[in-house]
C-alpha cells in the first residue's frame, strides 16, 4: 500500500511512518506548508493521512486562534479541493481531530455519537472535520480520528512534564479534577493503522479508562519514583496561556465505544502500564 502521510514530522506522523515502512507500506511525507505540493504527493497513492496543524498549547491570542483554525479547517478545504483534480485519486481519507470536538465536562461521559460542545476548539473540530468529509464526494472512504492526550516519550505533552517530574516539581493542575482521556502513542498508531485499513466515520484514540488529572499526575510520579506536591495554580496558567489554558484546567471523560466495537485491542488499557512503557524505553 501507498500512503500519504501529511503532517509525517510531527510526534504522530512520525511514529506512524515507522510502522507503516514496518509492515512494508511504502510512505510519501508531504506537508500542508505547500497544499499544491501536498496535493501533487497524494497522486497515485492508496490512502491519506491528514495530520497538520498549528499547536494549540499557546497563548490564545486573535492570531493564534485564526492560525488554529486555518491550518486545520482552511488548509483541509484546499487540500480536497485539490484532490478533486487528481486523475489517480487515493480511496481512502484519514483525518486527525480531537476530543477537543466534544467540549469539557466533569460529569459527562462522552462518546463517538455523543454531540459536539459549543466552545473554541469543539467549533474548530466541527469545522474540519466537515472539510474532511467532504472527501466522501470524491468517492473516498473517510475516516475522523479524535484523539486525546498521546503519551510517549518523544513528543507531546509528555515530553514536556518529564523533566519537570523528573526533577520532583510536579504536581497537580488546578484542583486536579479535570478528566485526562489520555492513550499511549502506540495505540494512537494502532488506531490510525485500523483507519487507513478498514475503519470509516468518527474513532475516538483514546484509552478505555481515562483518569483524573491528579490520578495521571501521581500514575507518573510513581513511575518514576519521584514525589509530585507541587500544584500549578489555575491562575497561574491563565496568566500564562489566557483562555488557551483551558486545554489545562478543564477535560472531558471519552471512551472509545466505536473503536473497540470494530475490534481494536489497546496494548496499554491501564495508565500505569502506559507510563512504565514510556518511562521504560
Amino acid at each position: 500500500m501507498r500512503v500519504t502521510v501529511i503532517g509525517a514530522t510531527g510526534f504522530i506522523g512520525r511514529h506512524l511512518s515507522a510502522a507503516l515502512r514496518a509492515r512494508r507500506d511504502e510512505v510519501v511525507e508531504a506537508s500542508l506548508r505547500n497544499v499544491d505540493a501536498a496535493t501533487q504527493a497524494c497522486e497515485g497513492s492508496d490512502a491519506i493521512v491528514q495530520l497538520a496543524g498549528a499547536p494549540v498549547i499557546t497563548r490564545w491570542t486573535a492570531p493564534a486562534k485564526a492560525e488554529i483554525r486555518r491550518s486545520r479547517v482552511d488548509a483541509t478545504r484546499a487540500l480536497v479541493d485539490g484532490l478533486s483534480q487528481l486523475r489517480a485519486r487515493p480511496t481512502v481519507y484519514v483525518s486527525a481531530s480531537a476530543i477537543g470536538y466534544y467540549g469539557a465536562s466533569e460529569t459527562a461521559t462522552f462518546t463517538e455519537s455523543s454531540p459536539p460542545g459549543d466552545d473554541f476548539l469543539a467549533e474548530v473540530c466541527v469545522d474540519w472535520e466537515r472539510e474532511a468529509a467532504r472527501a466522501g464526494e470524491l468517492g473516498m472512504r473517510v475516516a475522523r480520528i479524535r484523539t486525546g492526550i498521546v503519551l510517549g516519550r518523544d513528543g507531546g505533552a509528555l515530553a514536556q512534564l518529564l523533566p519537570i517530574f523528573k526533577a520532583g516539581f510536579g504536581g497537580i493542575v488546578g484542583n486536579g479534577r479535570q478528566w485526562s482521556s489520555w492513550i499511549h502513542i502506540d495505540d494512537v498508531v494502532g488506531i490510525y493503522l485500523l483507519a487507513i485499513d478498514r475503519a470509516d466515520g468518527a474513532l475516538n484514540a483514546t484509552a478505555p479508562e481515562p483518569v483524573r488529572n491528579v490520578d495521571l499526575t501521581w500514575a507518573l510520579a510513581s513511575a518514576l519514583h519521584r514525589p509530585a506536591f507541587i500544584p500549578v495554580p489555575a491562575f497561574a496558567l491563565h496568566l500564562m496561556f489566557g483562555e488557551g489554558a483551558s486545554i489545562l484546567t478543564t477535560g472531558q471523560r471519552v471512551l472509545p465505544e466505536r473503536t473497540t466495537s470494530l475490534g481494536y485491542t489497546f496494548a496499554y488499557p491501564q495508565i500505569a502500564d502506559a507510563f512504565a512503557s514510556v518511562v521504560s524505553s
